[in-house]
């Protein structure tokens, strides 16, 4: 296992009680993150993406590696995903880490609550994974050599596979 030194800064004094930082098992990916509100944030159906703080900061340091903000995959079946789909944090980057909360479900006039979601002050809403970074050195051609013409019909143009209808 690859060790990464990374500096960490609590900045919301209710983390450790919260349990941060921790991983959901020995052999889970990555860092539970909680939400650090004061109050219940509601989130309607559809609306804006709101930045929740997460109580701390990083600096990772080392441009080799970066960390990703992602979704939890409960919640996010449940509606609430990150606004930017995924965020990456550069090895440099030393301000609080928030997080994009966005209500993907539809309004649905039949639920009591409209389709909106809470999120409570210690909520787990998002997980934070460290990843390797790949520097590559470019080098500028006029065609790519041996290329076998791929990518010219993109979005795919191979076919989906055997989802297909029959």
């Amino acid at each position: 296992m690859t060790r990464l030194p990374v500096d960490l800064r609590i900045l919301d004094p209710r983390l450790p009680a919260w349990g941060f930082p921790h991983r959901g098992s020995a052999l889970a990916a990555g860092l539970d993150l909680h939400a650090c509100l004061d109050a219940p944030l509601v989130l309607a159906p559809g609306g804006p993406a709101v930045l929740v703080p997460a109580g701390f900061a990083i600096r990772i340091g080392d441009p080799a590696w970066c960390a990703v903000l992602a979704p939890r995959s409960g919640l996010g079946h449940r509606g609430l995903v990150l606004g930017n789909g995924i965020g990456v944090i550069d090895a440099d980057y030393e301000g609080e880490i928030r997080v994009s909360c966005w209500n993907r479900n539809p309004a649905d006039p039949s639920l009591s609550d409209g389709g909106a979601l809470t999120i409570a002050p210690g909520d787990r809403i998002a997980q934070l994974v460290f990843l390797p970074v790949g520097r590559p050195d470019f080098r500028l051609v006029d065609a790519v050599p041996g290329s076998e013409g791929r990518g010219e019909g993109g979005f795919g143009s191979t076919g989906i596979g055997p989802l297909a209808p029959s």
